[in-house]
């Protein structure tokens, strides 16, 4: 297998972007903190792992880009007249996802990087099902471009795996993490949010 042919094991349901339309204004004020914390977890990688040397460039670039999400998604907030939140809520997902990371330092970073991989590309497929819902033009081409960015983000961490690990080592461990997000997924109660 490639890895452009890495798929998501499971498909967000109708429900769940129904919910987020039924209030968009919560799924806003939630894509901002992921932003946040998406600009975060690359610019971690860079703390923890600076012998990374062929990825840092990546890293910091991914990072300034989310932070640039994290901008133009306040904007969107700010003509609507919406606050951000006052703390990050704890993302359960994620949270759940990391703790199928091996104890071992590095295939911790493999499996890191796996994971960054498949949030990025949940958030392609859920960025995309707003993009095609949503009533309104222009945030449906702001989240066009969105997806398209997390698309990128997506290939790109599962690139950076595949240059310290074997790549049928990636795709075997990316299907294993692949089937633990999905069944993640659908045991998380229904919100307007990303995850």
């Amino acid at each position: 297998m490639e890895l452009h042919e890495l798929q998501l094991a499971t498909n967000s349901s109708q429900a769940w972007i129904d919910t987020v339309l039924a209030n968009f204004d919560a799924f806003l004020k939630d894509h901002a903190d992921c932003e946040r914390k998406a600009s975060s977890m690359a610019m971690s990688f860079v703390a923890k792992y600076p012998d990374r040397t062929e990825v840092i460039p990546e890293l910091i670039h991914t990072g300034i880009e989310e932070l640039e999400h994290f901008r133009l998604v306040y904007k969107i907030m700010e003509d609507r007249g919406l606050q951000l939140n006052h703390s990050i809520p704890e993302d359960l997902y994620v949270k759940r996802l990391l703790k199928h990371c091996h104890s071992d330092r590095n295939k911790r970073f493999r499996d890191r990087l796996i994971i960054a991989a498949i949030v990025e590309n949940r958030g392609f497929e859920r960025f995309k099902l707003v993009s095609e819902n949503i009533e309104d033009a222009a945030l449906a081409e702001f989240y066009k471009m969105i997806y398209l960015s997390e698309a990128k983000h997506g290939d790109s961490f599962t690139k950076m795996a595949c240059i310290y690990f074997d790549k049928q080592e990636v795709v075997k461990r990316w299907m294993e993490l692949a089937d633990a997000e999905a069944e993640i997924l659908h045991s998380l109660e229904l919100k307007p949010a990303l995850h």
